[in-house]
């Protein structure tokens, strides 16, 4: 009873907020809410078994003065039955400033990969890829300063540097170093039907990595990445294709993302780490309707302390994805998705001990005025 009086709220919070607009101009309020009935909790899932809220949102945006922008985001979702809230976004971008440079301070999600920048009430998939549970706890967001730059040129051309906190991707580490990270996007239209894009991006990871967890009760309360590292790489690729240059109504979307995690044991040197492949296919054969397949592997070497000494298990999960969704309109998605893992332990100690052979997840999202802006 008290999780929905909480929701209530702030339902009740965004009606003010969406009325009072009126005498905001340009600024925009927005709800989503992301509901889902689950058979059962995956390896490195963040749903809850049965009925529960998934990745909901309260947004408010809008102009600072001719020369900056705002955006707050607060978000809720439950967790073993129980309401979680947090801070998203609170963060402060420039506008207009010369020669394509942008700069953002506060908190913001990583640019790092393709998922990461897309809130996940706009994914293709109930449940975000292994390599996003994995190595980016899910969603990525921290504190930290941003500076992009973006070529004056035909093609999309986009270099940015990060330097975040890392503590919202760290929580438990000790240490009190940054994690910065690197990125390059590029992308071109091939006429009216086709477009692509391309990315690169180099974590450079200063806190200390602590020791990976195994057991499901610590899995089902780890927010931040489960498997990290000393320097992470990741690249995607993204196709779309829209037969009658009308994404809207037909369109085919591939996107294929790669990570891959160094000194995992910092001593250790660069032998050994993590990886994960992910490629997915979504077809929009109908204004409404959208179907999709996805394939997940992620493999691991997890740390454990055994008298003393650090030892590395190795792991591999996999996992294959189909979906069928109905949007009957912007504002409201149906999805029904069926999931199944397999895994391999070669190690003493399992790593992914409880693979899902079957995972069914019925989810319907709503979204009420604005909502977070999507990326390409």
């Amino acid at each position: 009873m008290m999780m929905w009086r909480k929701i209530y709220s702030v339902l009740a919070l965004t009606t003010s907020v969406a009325s009072a607009q009126t005498g905001l101009s340009a600024w925009e309020a927005g709800l989503v809410l992301d509901t889902a009935l689950s058979s059962s909790k995956p390896e490195l899932a963040a749903r809850d078994q049965g009925a529960g809220l998934g990745h909901s949102d309260v947004l408010l945006r809008g102009p600072l003065g001719p020369w900056f922008s705002a955006e707050v985001i607060g978000s809720f979702h439950t967790v073993d039955q129980k309401l979680e809230t947090h801070w998203e976004n609170a963060w402060v971008q420039t506008r207009g400033l010369p020669a394509g440079w942008q700069v953002r301070a506060g908190r913001f999600a990583s640019q790092v990969g393709y998922w990461n920048e897309i809130h996940p009430h706009a994914d293709d998939f109930a449940e975000r890829g292994l390599l996003q549970r994995a190595f980016l706890g899910g969603h990525w967001v921290d504190d930290g300063v941003r500076v992009n730059w973006t070529a004056p040129t035909d093609f999309y051309l986009r270099l940015g540097m990060e330097s975040m906190s890392g503590r919202r991707w760290l929580p438990e580490s000790t240490s009190g170093g940054r994690v910065n990270t690197y990125s390059l996007k590029i992308g071109h239209d091939w006429g009216a039907e086709h477009s692509w894009q391309w990315g690169l991006a180099w974590i450079n990871n200063r806190r200390d990595p602590l020791p990976e967890v195994h057991s499901e009760a610590e899995h089902s309360h780890a927010h931040g990445a489960r498997f990290v590292g000393r320097d992470f790489w990741l690249s995607d690729l993204v196709w779309k294709w829209a037969p009658d240059g009308n994404p809207q109504q037909r369109q085919i979307r591939l996107v294929w993302e790669w990570a891959q995690a160094r000194r995992a044991l910092p001593e250790a040197g660069w032998a050994n780490g993590h990886s994960a492949h992910s490629l997915g296919l979504v077809w929009r054969f109908e204004r409404a309707w959208e179907t999709g397949v996805r394939h997940d592997r992620l493999q691991v070497h997890a740390r454990t302390l055994h008298e003393g000494e650090w030892e590395m298990n190795p792991g591999q999960l996999r996992e294959s994805s189909v979906m069928l969704a109905h949007k009957p309109s912007h504002r409201q998605t149906w999805r029904l998705q069926v999931a199944h893992q397999t895994a391999s332990n070669p190690g003493e100690q399992p790593v992914f001990a409880n693979p899902a052979r079957r995972s069914v997840v019925l989810q319907y999202i709503l979204s009420f005025g604005a909502h977070g802006a999507h990326s390409y």
